[in-house]
């Protein structure tokens, strides 16, 4: 199943990092949050065009729009499970098609996520600030991230696996494909005004 592919990172990477594995199957789903059949899942086949999210139905579909943008000057695009962007963090993968990697998103993200954590001691605050370092921007992302990670809570309480997780679980559900979404993550520490918006637009499915 697709949407396993981002738990299934997400797991080996908090283990690695030492990251709570809800936080990162919680920012997972902020970020590319999918419904199918009433169940929100993760994608790792979503892209943000410099502002514009798509879905798309498999990797190769994902990397041939990329492809297309970035050889037409596109810098500025998230991709993957946890929506890394480019043109920040472009230089720590090999290639973008290592960036749309699943295992290899999800470390860099808990890695960063590890590093903002020893700096706020705190989730939620971390999850913030891996989103946005403008304030208003890091409180709605905040927000957010924890309705998410209490549904998760509630669904592991329930002995019902992550991927279960139905809409009806959160009141007012937040997430992308829903109606306004956050910017994409992993932007350099500080504001950017060129980058930094306060929403993005919803994510559109392309199959």
């Amino acid at each position: 199943m697709t949407a396993a592919l981002c738990d299934r990172a997400a797991s080996t990477a908090a283990r690695e990092h030492g990251i709570p594995l809800n936080v990162l199957q919680a920012i997972s789903r902020v970020e590319t949050g999918r419904l199918q059949q009433g169940v929100l899942q993760p994608w790792p086949w979503a892209v943000n065009m410099e502002g514009e999210g798509r879905w798309f139905e498999n990797a190769d579909a994902a990397r041939a729009y990329v492809f297309k943008h970035f050889k037409a000057g596109a810098r500025s695009f998230d991709v993957g499970c946890f929506q890394i962007n480019y043109l920040w963090h472009g230089d720590a993968f090999r290639s973008i098609d290592a960036m749309f990697d699943p295992l290899l998103n999800a470390r860099y993200a808990a890695k960063f996520l590890k590093e903002l954590y020893q700096e706020f001691d705190d989730w939620p605050a971390a999850a913030g600030a891996y989103h946005s370092r403008t304030p208003r921007y890091a409180r709605s992302y905040t927000a957010r991230f924890s309705t998410v990670r209490d549904a998760l809570a509630l669904r592991h309480d329930q002995h019902d696996p992550p991927s279960n997780m139905l809409v009806s679980d959160i009141v007012n559900p937040p997430f992308i494909g829903r109606g306004s979404g956050a910017m994409g993550s992993l932007v350099p520490i500080g504001p950017n005004p060129l980058t930094e918006a306060p929403v993005r637009p919803a994510f559109v499915a392309l199959n």
